[in-house]
């Protein structure tokens, strides 16, 4: 007598547009039918799209514990996943990760491994996706303190790097008015000053000959000043609201250099 085992259903909330599950699953087939069990898990996740132009992500888990991962597997892989992708559709957008670096995630309670196992759907499945999909509806996969740290340090390294952004783009702006400057000194037969001394020619060569508003030789000396700043870090963090105000004299500037001719 054989027992009946009634197999667990995953409460997936996710739903996906007919037209978008099979173009996955058509990519799925044909790309599982090259590479076979070196391909551990093929996934389409991410939830309901609004829009049929949407892209249709697809993750690809890939078996780096069974099979070594020479340079030319890799290459030949990555060659043939974008010829079949380029061939079932464009809207496809194509993730692969190793077997071990998806196993971490899960490991620690990632919430991208999360959210890949909330919303995913296997197309392709050799028998580890489902189950961890299961132990996450069971409350079984938990963020780690491991996990949290990380998110942690990595906030905070992304709000640095915000700042070091702003930064950046003011000193864009600096070489924005420093280049207009120059431009219109060379427009004269007038060899470019050193940004150190650029103001007092603008003062002299363009103010004093009515080519250009008076306001420009102290925007020009206030760039400057501010570009030394930061280089040096006296300056270390910028507003939004500064940067606005940064590039309205950066545009008045280059506006009024443009009027030399």
């Amino acid at each position: 007598m054989k027992s009946k085992i009634e197999k667990k259903d995953v409460p997936l909330a996710a739903k996906y547009p007919r037209e978008d599950y099979d173009i996955a699953r058509k990519f799925a087939s044909a790309t599982f039918k090259e590479f076979g069990a070196f391909i551990r898990a093929i996934v389409i996740f991410g939830g309901q799209t609004d829009s049929s132009k949407s892209d249709i992500d697809i993750l690809i888990i890939v078996d780096n514990v069974t099979f070594y991962l020479t340079p030319e597997i890799i290459e030949t892989y990555r060659i043939v996943v974008e010829k079949v992708a380029r061939e079932t559709s464009l809207r496809l957008h194509v993730t692969t990760l190793r077997f071990t670096s998806f196993w971490e995630y899960m490991r620690v309670g990632d919430p991208l491994g999360v959210n890949i196992l909330r919303t995913g759907i296997a197309l392709v499945d050799t028998g580890f996706f489902y189950p961890l999909q299961l132990l996450l509806y069971e409350g079984r996969i938990r963020p780690s303190q491991e996990a949290t740290n990380a998110y942690y340090a990595r906030s905070a390294s992304v709000l640095h790097n915000s700042q070091m952004k702003i930064l950046q783009a003011a000193m864009d702006l600096y070489w924005s008015v420093i280049d207009s400057a120059h431009a219109a000194l060379m427009k004269l037969q007038e060899i470019p000053p050193s940004p150190k001394d650029i103001h007092e020619h603008i003062e002299r060569k363009l103010v004093k000959q009515g080519l250009v508003n008076k306001r420009c030789p102290s925007i020009m000396r206030e760039f400057y000043i501010l570009s030394r700043k930061i280089l040096h870090r006296e300056i270390i963090e910028m507003s939004g609201k500064e940067w606005d105000h940064l590039l309205e004299k950066a545009k008045f500037f280059t506006e009024e250099m443009k009027r030399v001719r």
